[in-house]
C-alpha cells in the first residue's frame, strides 16, 4: 500500500478484498466496506507499511 499512497495516509484499495478485511482486523487500515475508492492508514499501519517497502525494496546505505 505504500506505493499508492496519496493525500498523506489514503491508499487506492485495488486489494483483494480478503487482504483488505485481514488489514482492517488488525488495525492497519480503516473499514474498507464503504464506497470510497481508497482506505486511510491507521498509524500503526502507516509505520509498518514503510517499514515493509524499505525493508523489502531498498538496499541498505553503506
Amino acid at each position: 500500500m505504500w506505493l499508492t499512497l496519496h493525500g498523506n495516509r489514503r491508499a487506492w484499495k485495488s486489494f483483494d478484498w480478503e487482504v483488505t478485511d485481514r488489514l482492517h482486523r488488525k488495525g492497519m487500515i480503516t473499514d474498507p466496506a464503504n464506497k470510497a475508492k481508497s482506505v486511510m492508514l491507521t498509524d500503526e499501519g502507516h509505520r509498518r507499511s514503510e517499514d515493509l517497502f524499505r525493508e523489502l525494496f531498498t538496499r541498505p546505505t553503506p
